[in-house]
């Protein structure tokens, strides 16, 4: 009995029929008549699924029923087997919500990586088959094939049943590794009936594999060739953007070139400009200093006349008076000198600092801060000092002419230029900063 269990587990239908057609139910022990219809009930289903005669599989689906009923009978409404054949029995009646249910409260009971877990799972697969549900079909299976390698198990049907599904998918590389598995496990494990339902699968799987490989080859060489002409037409490309880069280095190193002289005849030309500029401040400036000193002068020239007349006058008037004592007394007296003296220098102070309103702040800015010219009077405008600074200011720097301008003798002037140069922040570039005082 164990064998003829072995035989018809490993899909060997007719020899587990042979081994025990000589043996009477009645005889046997309770125990094994469970054996017994299952072992005929096992054979009839394998052999009504795999036959390909007609009147054979009629035959086969009649006894199948027979020892089913009288498996279903002996064994308790709760087992698995009942379950089980409850559930075929619903399935094969196309009542597949109740089976559903039978199927889901097995699945509860099973534990991953067992030949239990895999039966009902694959079972499940049916059932989800015929409810035109092929994703749950297909998750089934898989659990299923994964719980048959867990528990070691050569004999499986699921990976089969997903290698086609794969193929219709058009995941030909998976069904492909999927069925060489199963027909690996096929052969080790010597089952007829599975290694020819597997061979019946085969070819069509490998020859889908091959004839994608074959497309995929195909592809391959064209997208060879493709890739040939675009390198070499890229190749062409880089060649004539490489000509064009050393044809545009030239150019930019000339235009670099050309920039570089223009830049350099534009800074040149801001120079000019601004030497322009500053000459033409210059020449503003001085046509200025010279327009105010020429009417200053004019005015002046003027009341030198008016008094030089006023004077002849004067001395007319003595002598035909011959009050020549008088007039001798008059000629005597510096009275007048001084007070001319005085005209010509508040003359010359107001003209200046019309000119140069900011002279004297700028003048004490290049001096030390204990030694700048502060003025005695309010009413005073320049002193001795400023004046001589003043004249240096104008463009005369020579000592012998400022003495003979402001009336004083040539070591006044060099003693007060050096006492200031002395009393100054810079010394040596003093009086060239006062040159430039606006």
């Amino acid at each position: 009995m164990i064998l003829a269990r072995l035989l018809v587990d490993s899909s060997r239908y007719k020899e587990s029929l042979d081994l025990i057609k000589e043996l009477k139910v009645s005889n046997l022990k309770d125990e094994l008549k469970n054996d017994f219809y299952f072992i005929h009930k096992e054979a009839y289903s394998g052999l009504s699924y795999y036959t390909m005669v007609k009147n054979n599989k009629e035959d086969y689906d009649q006894m199948y029923l027979q020892y089913k009923d009288s498996l279903f009978a002996r064994l308790g409404a709760s087992s698995d087997e009942n379950q089980s054949l409850l559930e075929k029995k619903f399935r094969d009646n196309r009542e597949l919500k109740q089976a559903l249910e039978i199927n889901s409260k097995r699945l509860k009971l099973a534990k991953m990586g067992t030949r239990h877990y895999s039966l009902v799972t694959f079972e499940r697969s049916l059932l989800y088959q015929l409810m035109n549900d092929f994703e749950s079909q297909k998750t089934n299976l898989i659990l299923s094939a994964i719980s048959d390698i867990r528990a070691n198990i050569r004999d499986n049907a699921s990976l089969t049943e997903l290698s086609m599904i794969l193929y219709r998918e058009n995941d030909i590389d998976r069904a492909h590794n999927f069925i060489l598995f199963s027909m690996e496990d096929a052969k080790f494990y010597n089952s007829p009936i599975r290694f020819v339902n597997i061979s019946n699968i085969l070819p069509t799987i490998v020859n889908g594999y091959e004839n994608r490989n074959l497309e995929q080859k195909k592809s391959l060489q064209g997208f060879v060739i493709m890739v040939s002409v675009l390198s070499l037409i890229l190749l062409l490309v880089v060649g004539f953007i490489f000509k064009q880069n050393k044809k545009l280095t030239k150019a930019t190193a000339t235009l670099n070139k050309v920039n570089e002289e223009l830049n350099w005849l534009n800074l040149e030309l801001n120079t000019k400009n601004e030497d322009l500029s500053k000459l033409y401040d210059l020449l503003s400036e001085s046509n200025d200093i010279k327009e105010h000193y020429i009417g200053s002068f004019l005015n002046l020239y003027s009341e030198y006349i008016d008094k030089l007349d006023v004077y002849r006058k004067l001395v007319t008037k003595h002598l035909v008076t011959n009050k020549t004592k008088e007039l001798l007394e008059l000629t005597k007296s510096k009275q007048v000198i001084d007070t001319e003296i005085k005209v010509f220098y508040d003359n010359f102070d107001e003209s200046f600092l019309q000119i140069y309103p900011n002279f004297i702040t700028q003048f004490n800015a290049l001096l030390k801060k204990d030694h700048q010219v502060i003025l005695k009077s309010s009413d005073e405008l320049l002193n001795s000092e400023l004046r001589i600074y003043a004249l240096i200011r104008l463009g005369i720097t020579n000592s012998a002419k400022i003495a003979k301008i402001l009336r004083y003798s040539i070591n006044t002037i060099y003693n007060y230029r050096v006492k200031i140069k002395n009393n100054a922040i810079d010394r040596e570039s003093f009086e060239e900063s006062v040159k430039k005082i606006k």
